[in-house]
C-alpha cells in the first residue's frame, strides 16, 4: 500500500491510556514487520483505524521512550523462529502512551520458514511499568552516548548481577499464574 509512504508521527503527551486487563490487543506483521492485521482492541487502544494499520510498520507505534536495543532483542529471537516476550511502551496515534506485555509467536510454512508474526499483548500492571521505566531510562540514557552496543551491554550486567537471562527476567516479572495463564494460553491458540 501506498497511502503509508509518509508515516504520521504524534508528537508524544505525557498522558496514559488504561484498558482493560481483559482486552488483549492483537496484530500479524509479515517478516518486515508490516501489519497484515489488527483486531478491534488494536485499533481502540492505539486510535488508529483497521485501514491506517493495515499495510503501515508497526514501528509506527514505537515510543522515544523504548530503547533501540529491546527492539533489537525481540527481532534477534523471532528472526532466529523463537517466541520471546517483551514489555514496551506504545505511543497511540493521539501522542498519549500505554504500556503492554507482549508475546510475540513465530508461524512457519511446511518448510519451516517464517510467513509471519504475531503479537498477543495486554495490560502491563503498574509493577511491571515501574521496574521497566527505570531500566529503559537508564538504557536510553546510555544508547544516547554510547549507541545501541553501550545500551545491550548494560542490560547484560544488570541481568548478571539479578542472575538472570533476559528471558528468566521477564518471566519472573510478568508471567501470569494459575487461572489467567490458563486464558491467555487458550486466547493465542485461537490465532
Amino acid at each position: 500500500m501506498n497511502n503509508h509512504l509518509k508515516i504520521y508521527r504524534p508528537m508524544p503527551i505525557d498522558e496514559e491510556i488504561k484498558f482493560s486487563k481483559k482486552k488483549f490487543i492483537v496484530s500479524k506483521t509479515d517478516i518486515n514487520g508490516t501489519i497484515t492485521f489488527a483486531n478491534k482492541n488494536f485499533c481502540d487502544v492505539s486510535g488508529y483505524s483497521e485501514e491506517e494499520l493495515i499495510g503501515a510498520p508497526h514501528n509506527i507505534l514505537r515510543h522515544p521512550d523504548m530503547p533501540r536495543a529491546i527492539f533489537f532483542l525481540v527481532w534477534s529471537s523471532l528472526l532466529k523462529g523463537e517466541r520471546v516476550s517483551g514489555v514496551v511502551k506504545n505511543l497511540a496515534k493521539s501522542g498519549k502512551y500505554y504500556w503492554v506485555i507482549a508475546d510475540f509467536d513465530v508461524k512457519k510454512d511446511a518448510e519451516g520458514n517464517i510467513k509471519s508474526l504475531t503479537a498477543f499483548r495486554r495490560a502491563a500492571p503498574q509493577h511491571v511499568i515501574d521496574v521497566m521505566e527505570e531500566l529503559y531510562e537508564s538504557m536510553l540514557n546510555i544508547e544516547r552516548r554510547h549507541g545501541m552496543e553501550g545500551s545491550l551491554s548494560y542490560l547484560e550486567a544488570y541481568l548478571e548481577e539479578k542472575g538472570m537471562n533476559y528471558e528468566e527476567f521477564l518471566d519472573d516479572l510478568v508471567t501470569p499464574k494459575g487461572l489467567l495463564a490458563k486464558l491467555i494460553s487458550s486466547f493465542k491458540n485461537m490465532f
